[in-house]
């Protein structure tokens, strides 16, 4: 068995070389193929898995960094069915991670990709955008939760709490800012083309293939990324005190008891907003949209799941 790995060495705040180095040993005590891909850009993964991917033959990729690393591999990925995607979850949030149960510990959960047990076929989102593409693996969502994604990016906060090994906390410390600058208006919300709904002072509405966003936030505790559907989440008509109050219970799923917190199953969602507000795939910004479209792709891609 050979192994590509690709690695984000900026994860967490340059804990990418620590973590393969510790890895790279293992392979070499082992006598184990493998080959290694560094980025170097935004985006440049989804480069380095086109490539790869270009002679048409099957490859296992391993992918060291987080979300937003799988996001752009995902992204470069021509044909899914000839890959099978490990992942050592080094990033801030690690939302994809917790769907497949990967250890906290990379060298743990680099023994579970090298002795397989479980192998999962897994869905890909598509967001569709005035003039743009872009697949998704965990979420897409416009509104309050991409404008939290949008300032994560750059925010000195998430390299500072990265650093400690609480990059988590970034999200939550963002997520304050970003609520008391939040302006909720009108959206429309149809699903599979079929069924509209409108929402007066909608704060967000995320379309979920994973369970998990935003660093553990359990927005739709009903998504499986195995499924053929979409989870659709909506949060409307509630006020920022009340919201405040609700953002813990969203770690354990319990937020959706309330009142203000719409749910839906489906294949495709259209999401319409009377201003442009911040987009997010992955956790990655998509800029400021007023429509944005998402569904799921005809192919699915293996993942070795913990």
């Amino acid at each position: 068995m050979h192994y590509t790995f690709i690695v984000n060495p900026n994860a967490r705040s340059g804990l990418g070389y620590t973590v393969w180095s510790e890895i790279e040993a293992v392979l070499k005590a082992r006598n184990i193929s493998y080959d290694v891909y560094f980025t170097k850009y935004q985006r440049h993964a989804s480069q380095i898995a086109q490539d790869i991917a270009a002679d048409t033959e099957r490859h296992t990729l391993i992918v060291l960094g987080g979300d937003g690393t799988v996001n752009e591999v995902i992204n470069g990925i021509p044909d899914y069915e000839q890959i099978t995607l490990g992942y050592i979850p080094i990033g801030s949030s690690n939302d994809f991670a917790r769907y497949f149960h990967f250890p906290k510990d990379p060298l743990q959960t680099l023994e579970i990709i090298l002795k397989p047990e479980k192998i999962c076929s897994m869905n890909v989102g598509i967001l569709k955008y005035p003039g743009r593409t872009r697949s998704f693996a965990v979420s897409t969502g416009i509104g309050f939760d991409a404008a939290i994604c949008h300032e994560a990016v750059i925010s000195k906060l998430k390299f500072f709490l990265n650093k400690l090994k609480l990059g988590r906390l970034t999200y939550v410390g963002i997520a304050f800012r970003q609520l008391m600058l939040a302006s909720p208006g009108k959206m429309t919300v149809t699903l599979d083309q079929e069924k509209t709904l409108t929402f007066e002072n909608a704060l967000f509405a995320t379309a979920m293939n994973h369970p998990f966003e935003g660093g553990g936030c359990k927005f739709c505790p009903k998504a499986d990324p195995c499924d053929n559907l979409l989870d659709v989440i909506v949060v409307a008509g509630i006020s920022k005190l009340k919201v405040l109050l609700l953002l813990p219970t969203a770690f354990s799923g319990f937020h959706v008891h309330f009142k203000g917190v719409y749910l839906y199953r489906c294949k495709e969602v259209s999401i319409d907003s009377e201003k442009a507000l911040a987009v997010h795939t992955d956790g990655e910004p998509a800029f400021l949209q007023k429509h944005i479209s998402a569904a799921l792709t005809n192919k699915k891609i293996r993942i070795i799941a913990g």
